[in-house]
């Protein structure tokens, strides 16, 4: 009998375990593949989540990978950039943006460190009910079949999660599919994080291991089949279209992978638990890719998943009410960044546009610019009410 079932090791689950693990909890953490393993990715964490990886503890395994900081960004919409970084969170003002197979393996040995059992190559494929309430599951190895039970099992196994639909979670709300989104890794691009857009086309350069570069695309949604016919001739026209001389800085580097790429980018909320069962991460709730918020959405949903369980989970009443509060706070804690998103998705930025030229030559604007697109600040607090007139001029 574990006290906590995860299912799924990446940057969802493996946080989920590690922290109910240093509780002190009995944790089964399982996940289909063998680590490392790469996956589709923007790779980039905001500062909210390199603080939380620098509470846990693992911030410093992080930068021994050789990923480099970010303490600037640069944004730029048609003619208007701004440069500069978000607030410090805890005292770390630099983003980072490591290789996932090196970021979701430190996670994974970090969960272990602590106590929690790591079974890989194991496929859950049934959840165990008593009456409403899920006590386990049924998974496959190359071994054979097994059950196990726990008071409580987490889904943390990605957009399709088959926690979710075997516990029935229902999805509580959904948007359109809005870009598609191609990326490649580039060697002698030197670059910090850079975002560049237009109508209807956006590219952004995201630095990361071993002296590659991330540039990614993003397109409207009703251009995929058109995309993904020819995707380097839409990938390198992208990238010309969002604003001028980054195609010649692409021609001058040399590309190291194979295109990757997406047109299946749902933005919804499920329902995040009920009795015996939650989510985190993708598997409760997804957006598009395009601000690089998951992961360290991720974060913070294992943080308030644990934290508001605590040391409750003996107790089914108390579980419940824990569970139950955890769902609300979740949908508050990821709704502004959701909103934000699917403003930048729609490819349209005339707004935006407006924004920035507003305050271009505000130093302390710039930096509040910043810090609502890394989730320091809520994009509510973005604009004071004494420049309201001004950005809507």
């Amino acid at each position: 009998m574990y006290d906590v079932i995860v299912v799924g090791a990446r940057c969802a689950g493996a946080p989920t375990a590690m922290l109910f693990a240093r509780a002190g909890y009995r944790v089964l953490m399982v996940d289909k593949a063998r680590q490392p393993r790469d996956t589709m990715s923007t790779l980039y964490i905001h500062q909210p989540g390199v603080a939380l990886l620098q509470r846990w503890g693992v911030l410093d395994a992080v930068v021994a990978t050789g990923c480099p900081p970010m303490d600037k960004a640069r944004h730029q919409v048609a003619d208007v950039r701004l440069e500069g970084c978000s607030w410090p969170v805890e005292g770390i003002r630099a983003a980072y943006a490591p290789r996932r197979y090196l970021l979701d393996r430190i996670l994974a040995d970090a969960a272990v460190a602590a106590g929690a059992e790591f079974r890989e190559q194991c496929t859950v494929d049934d959840l165990l009910f008593e009456e409403d309430r899920v006590i386990g599951v049924g998974m496959r190895t190359a071994a054979g079949r097994s059950e196990e039970r726990a008071r409580l099992v987490i889904g943390a196994d990605g957009m399709r999660s088959r926690v979710a639909a075997l516990a029935g979670a229902p999805v509580v709300s959904e948007d359109p599919l809005m870009t598609c989104a191609y990326y490649s890794f580039w060697s002698g691009l030197p670059t910090g994080f850079e975002v560049y857009q237009s109508t209807g086309r956006w590219a952004g350069f995201v630095p990361t291991n071993d002296g590659l570069t991330l540039v990614g695309t993003y397109f409207p949604q009703s251009e995929f089949d058109t995309v993904r016919a020819d995707v380097r001739r839409a990938f390198l026209g992208n990238v010309s279209a969002a604003a001028p001389g980054l195609d010649e800085r692409l021609a001058a580097a040399t590309q190291e992978d194979r295109f990757y790429g997406t047109g299946d980018q749902r933005n919804f909320f499920r329902q995040a638990s009920g009795p015996g069962w939650a989510l985190v991460g993708d598997a409760g709730h997804h957006k598009d890719s395009i601000t690089g918020k998951g992961i360290t959405d991720a974060f913070r949903q294992a943080t308030l998943l644990t934290d508001r369980v605590a040391d409750g989970l003996q107790d089914r009443p108390l579980l419940d009410a824990a569970l139950r509060r955890y769902a609300l706070e979740r949908d508050d804690l990821v709704m502004d960044g959701y909103r934000d998103t699917l403003s930048v998705a729609e490819l349209r930025p005339n707004r935006r546009l407006a924004l920035m030229r507003a305050i271009a030559d505000d130093p302390v604007m710039v930096e509040r610019f910043f810090s609502t697109v890394s989730g320091v600040c809520p994009s509510s607090e973005l604009i004071p009410p004494e420049w309201r007139a001004r950005t809507r001029a």
